[in-house]
């Protein structure tokens, strides 16, 4: 398929974070795998690499006041697909490219195919960001391998997530990347851990893995989302939840027909929530007090235009 044969889609203006899920697959196998947070280990087909490419270059900023949203290339471990650097390469220049990664693969190879201007845009965090785990990777190595990249001209981010259990070695890693010029940063951790959820949500309830009996929730709400999910066979998904569960896609990358809706849309799932999507967390510019959804829980009345969400990248 073509993507001159296809039509365009426009992102609208709140539109926060692009996310293309090459493959669900991973090299690690993380106990607190957000991913997992259902209890699911996910399994969808895999777009070629110029099924990616035709998909992906349909995306345009009709709307957009500061340009197109990169697109971010992840997983899983987004390096697995075997057309991965054919992605990075294939998409056209205005489509900017950011990858979230473990860096379990080989380096010298990116080095070799990928020119670091490719993943260069004006935003204030790495192109490249990588996730260290300490259960699955040494940090010397992970170390070695990041600032290989960085001398090659590539902007590496390092994100340690808090878990309970590795707070202290976290801070520990962090405190040495820094030293080394690393820019090392903490993210919290989002999930169950001895019975306690852990994390900031605008709507705690939404992921408590029980569906309220009454009350706020206890029926059918109407979300609203600002990313575009991407799942590996294409198909678009309105959170995570929907992607990590395989609940039906709302459309897809490759459908001529598919539009990005921006209005709110009927769920049932409410207290299953995925908490990557009810965080407060800061948003693509760095401003904290964004939340990827808007829940309403009454119905909105079509004669009244839903205000647009505060927080927008």
């Amino acid at each position: 398929m073509n993507s001159n044969l296809l039509p365009e889609i426009a992102i609208h203006n709140d539109c926060n974070y692009i996310a293309a899920f090459l493959a669900m697959a991973c090299t690690y196998k993380c106990s607190y795998c957000i991913n997992a947070f259902g209890g699911k280990r996910l399994h969808y087909k895999l777009l070629s690499a110029q099924q990616w490419i035709d998909g992906l270059s349909r995306l345009t900023n009709l709307e957009h006041e500061d340009g197109l949203v990169p697109v971010t290339l992840q997983g899983g471990e987004p390096s697995l697909h075997p057309g991965f650097y054919d992605i990075i390469n294939g998409l056209p220049d205005r489509i900017k490219v950011d990858i979230l990664t473990n860096l379990d693969f080989d380096i010298d190879e990116m080095i070799a195919k990928v020119d670091p201007a490719r993943l260069e845009r004006n935003a204030p965090y790495a192109p490249i960001r990588v996730s260290y785990h300490p259960t699955e990777c040494k940090l010397d190595e992970l170390f070695d391998r990041a600032l290989k990249l960085m001398a090659a001209g590539f902007r590496i981010g390092i994100y340690g997530v808090l878990h309970p259990s590795q707070q202290e070695i976290i801070l520990e890693a962090q405190a040495k990347g820094q030293a080394l010029g690393i820019d090392f940063r903490t993210k919290e951790f989002l999930g169950f851990h001895n019975g306690r959820l852990y994390g900031h949500f605008k709507y705690p309830e939404a992921c408590s893995l029980k569906r309220p009996v009454t009350g706020p929730g206890s029926g059918t709400v109407w979300c609203k989302t600002t990313e575009v999910l991407l799942s590996p066979d294409g198909g678009v998904f309105r959170c995570h939840h929907d992607l990590y569960e395989q609940k039906p896609p709302v459309g897809n990358i490759l459908d001529p027909e598919y539009q990005i809706s921006s209005e709110h849309l009927p769920c049932d799932y409410f207290g299953m929530c995925n908490p990557c999507d009810i965080k407060v967390k800061t948003n693509r510019l760095q401003q904290f007090g964004h939340t990827s959804v808007d829940i309403l829980f009454q119905k909105p009345d079509p004669k009244i235009k839903t205000e647009k969400l505060a927080n927008t990248k």
